[in-house]
Formats: structure tokens, C-alpha cells, sequence
């Protein structure tokens, strides 16, 4: 970084960060890159990983009344997602929480609340922590999870014709924030599901354990900032392309709130929010890959394939792929913010009729 040093961060992006920054300093570590970080691999019957990250102002929050049980939730989610990406099982969350003063009891109790339904509904819990005052509310975990010794999923490790599959449900969260922007409408028990589900994603945990117990994965990320974000991630962590296939199936409601406001399936397939995983697996593999998530009763699509040649293409008229990516450090970073018809218009595009 000779000669940059009076650059700002906002200046790198992310990316550059990454391989500007942190690259040349812990490039060397095991894994460096990873959802997770690998934390004992000596002879035991366990490896153990860990990872931490922070948590934005939930969208949700900009869609309605502002409530702290929407940040613990998504805290926890967050956090249990790169777990799933690595394909290991939860043993507890450690969290430290910056807060105003003026924070009432009320409004900690509902961040407790819910940050311990999330790790609930995950099968784990909170075992550990620190809160301190500060002027901007901050919230940061820590996950620690256990995995067979030599199963952990990683970021690397996909050939080209390995096939990609999206593990989850996409599209929720900006399904709801459609509705409530008023560009589509449906009924109160079907809307009262897409909200429920907007505000409470679920990380694949339990997908991403049978992918690396059965050995079938090769390489595994969670889409925490887009489809677009995440395939060339993962293209880029293995010298690779991708060639998407543009088709995507989206549950019913999803569907429903995409064809009323003259949007494609792949529009709101490819945003961020619902914390879905891609997953490379061999070409031969993908029947029963598919089959094993599907029979635990979690949704499983093929969306495309890694390539030897360094694009992302989309579709079958092989377009360029510029897809929609909340990258940290640049303008697309999700802060919490926006009015809510720019943000869509942002993060969708433009209606087609």
C-alpha cells in the first residue's frame, strides 16, 4: 500500500480492503477469506470455528415502527449464517452491545428478546457478552460453532462445472418492502406470512452441516450481500466465472409480489436479506445434493455453473452479469437509511411492464 496511505477506506471499497489490506497481512492464515475461521484442528473428534460480525439497522425497521427485538434477531442471524456457510453446528453466541444511555428497559428488552428467540429457533443460545455505553448503538457477536475434523466448508475449493445451487428462500425482504411502498398488495393472512418472514430469517444451518457431512459440498457462502456479491466472491476465491441461468423460482407470494410490480423472478432472486446459501457441488452430485436438502424440507434451485473464463454471464443470450451488490465501504453499504422509494428503485431497477 506504499504511496496510499492518505487514501480513505471509502476510497478502497471492500474489495480493495481486502485485497489491498488484509490480504498481504493474514493472507497466510488458514482459510483467510472465509465466512469462518478455523480456531483447533489438532487430533480430536471436533474442529472448532468461529466467526463475528455486526449488525445494520434492519430494513424492516425502515418499513415500519422501529423495534430493537427486529436487531437482535437479525444480530443473531447474521452471525449463525457463516456458521451454516461453513456447514458446522452452533455451540453458543457471544455478544457485546454499545448502547445509548437514553436506551430504555423496554427497548433492551425487546433487543434481548430478540437476539434469544433467533439463537432458540437455532437451537442454540447466548453464553457470553459485554455492554457499554456510547453515544450510537453498536452490535456485535461472536458465533462458535464445531464441525467434523476436515469437513469445514469453505470459500475455496470449487472447480470449473461445478454446479451452484441456492439453498433457501429468496426474496422476502424486498418482497415486503414492494407491499409496503404500495407497488403490490396481498392478502392480510399471505402479507402477514412475507412479513413474518422479512423480519426473521433463518440461517441454513441445518443444510449446510448435511452438505459438509456428506461430503458433497466443495465450496459454500452465505448471501449476505446479494446473489451477485456472493457468486463472484466465490468465483474470485477460486480463480473461476460463473454462467447464471436467470431462472428462478421463488415461493408463491414472492412470486406474487414480483409479477404485480412488474418485476422478474431474478430481480428479487438476486438481492439481499434473507440469508439464503450457494453452494458448489460437482456436476454429478447435484441430483442428490438437491435431494437431501429438499427431503429436510428446505428449498433448493440449480442456478448456474463455474467456468474457467473470469466473467459473471447471465442468461441464455450470455450477458454480462452487473448485478445488485450492498458492498461495505461504498456507496451501496446498507446503513439503515434512504427513503424507501429510492432504495427500491436502487436495489431492483426499473419495472418491466
Amino acid at each position: 500500500m506504499s504511496g496510499t496511505t492518505e487514501l480513505c477506506l471509502g476510497d478502497l471499497g471492500e474489495r480493495g480492503i481486502q485485497q489491498n489490506m488484509l490480504r498481504p497481512r493474514y493472507g497466510g492464515t488458514d482459510g483467510f477469506g472465509d465466512d469462518s475461521a478455523l480456531l483447533h484442528k489438532a487430533n480430536t473428534l471436533r474442529d472448532y470455528v468461529a466467526t463475528t460480525d455486526s449488525c445494520p439497522t434492519p430494513l424492516v425497521n425502515l418499513l415500519d415502527e422501529p423495534d430493537l427485538y427486529h436487531s437482535g434477531w437479525l444480530l443473531a442471524t447474521i452471525n449463525l449464517s457463516d456458521l451454516a456457510a461453513a456447514g458446522a453446528e452452533p455451540l453458543g453466541l457471544v455478544v457485546n452491545y454499545t448502547l445509548p444511555k437514553t436506551t430504555t428497559v423496554r427497548e433492551f428488552e425487546r433487543l434481548l428478546d430478540g437476539v434469544d428467540a433467533c439463537c432458540a429457533a437455532h437451537g442454540t443460545a447466548v453464553v457470553g457478552g459485554d455492554i457499554r455505553d456510547g453515544e450510537v448503538a453498536q452490535l456485535t457477536a461472536t458465533a462458535i460453532g464445531r464441525c467434523a475434523p476436515g469437513s469445514r466448508l469453505r470459500r475455496s475449493r470449487a472447480r470449473a462445472g461445478d454446479r451452484l445451487l441456492l439453498v433457501g428462500s429468496p426474496g422476502y425482504l424486498w418482497a415486503a418492502a414492494l407491499v409496503k411502498a404500495g407497488q403490490a398488495c396481498l392478502p392480510a393472512p399471505v402479507w402477514d406470512e412475507v412479513w413474518q418472514r422479512a423480519c426473521r430469517p433463518m440461517a441454513q444451518l441445518k443444510a449446510g452441516q448435511l452438505l459438509a457431512g456428506s461430503g458433497l459440498a466443495r465450496a459454500a457462502m452465505d448471501v449476505s450481500d446479494g446473489l451477485f456479491a456472493t457468486v463472484r466472491t466465490l468465483g474470485e476465491a477460486n480463480d473461476l466465472g460463473a454462467v447464471i441461468t436467470g431462472e428462478f423460482e421463488l415461493d408463491e407470494p414472492v412470486a406474487e409480489v414480483a409479477a404485480q410490480s412488474g418485476l422478474r423472478p431474478f430481480d428479487l432472486a438476486q438481492t439481499w436479506g434473507d440469508w439464503g446459501l450457494v453452494v458448489a457441488v460437482r456436476a454429478a452430485d447435484t441430483g442428490l445434493a438437491m435431494k437431501i436438502i429438499r427431503d429436510e424440507g428446505i428449498p433448493a434451485q440449480d442456478i448456474g455453473v463455474l467456468t474457467d473464463e473470469k466473467r459473471l454471464i447471465l442468461g441464455a443470450e450470455n450477458a454480462p452479469w452487473q448485478g445488485v451488490a450492498q458492498e461495505r465501504f461504498s456507496a451501496s453499504s446498507w446503513h439503515g437509511g434512504g427513503d424507501l422509494s429510492t432504495l427500491i428503485a436502487e436495489v431492483l431497477g426499473t419495472p418491466r411492464r
